[in-house]
């Protein structure tokens, strides 16, 4: 992990370091069992130790992590189940998204989206999974974005947050990229054609689909 200094502009320090600390966790950086040390965190991240107790206080509220005597803080991390329930809830709720996205989308907002389905194509072909993993991120925000509800939007990114490991894991599978590719040039066209009911029938298919890929590939 970068070091965050003393300062930042988003948020307050405490804010930084749990969201650094929660990213790694979700992402397998911190495998589950590992003893999270606050002096050699605060040394990877350039802070003092107070910042540090109190995100990892904040972890163990979100069950991230289990602070046991004597040993500190122990990664639990995100299960199976965990990712199934996700994927789950993103299906549903990123469905109603793609319906509001295609009964509000902007005309900036809708070239941001045709954009962005274009360049997946292009690093679908060249197979870069990293690209097409930020691109992929990009697609569903563009489309959080689109629905002109902040409340929705927020709980779908962090929901997102919480699958990114296992999105890259789907997108590294060449023919399940252009999958991916073709499912987001489906879900374009609806809501291009403001088809909101397609818009959610083909959203809600398509992170589901992706979830079983991830299951066949782990």
């Amino acid at each position: 992990m970068e070091k965050l200094g003393e300062y930042g502009a988003e948020g307050s320090l405490t804010w930084r370091v749990y969201h650094a600390l929660r990213l790694a966790i979700i992402n397998g950086e911190y495998k589950p069992g590992e003893n999270l040390i606050e002096t050699r965190l605060a040394g990877e991240l350039g802070v003092s130790r107070t910042p540090v107790r109190e995100a990892l206080r904040q972890l163990e509220l979100e069950e991230l992590v289990l602070s046991v005597p004597n040993k500190g803080a122990l990664v639990v991390g995100v299960s199976e189940k965990d990712i199934d329930d996700i994927y789950e809830m993103r299906s549903l709720l990123e469905g109603l998204c793609a319906r509001w996205a295609a009964e509000r989308i902007t005309p900036a907002e809708m070239g941001r989206l045709q954009e962005i389905v274009e360049l997946m194509g292009m690093y679908a072909h060249k197979n870069d999974h990293e690209k097409l993993t930020r691109l992929d991120t990009d697609f569903h925000d563009a489309v959080y974005r689109a629905c002109d509800s902040r409340v929705l939007r927020h709980t779908l990114m962090a929901l997102t947050h919480n699958s990114f490991r296992a999105r890259m894991v789907s997108l590294r599978d060449r023919e399940r990229a252009k999958e991916t590719v073709r499912e987001h040039r489906e879900i374009l066209s609806a809501i291009e054609e403001k088809a909101g009911e397609r818009a959610k029938r083909l959203m809600i298919a398509h992170v589901r689909k992706a979830r079983r890929h991830v299951v066949t590939r782990q």
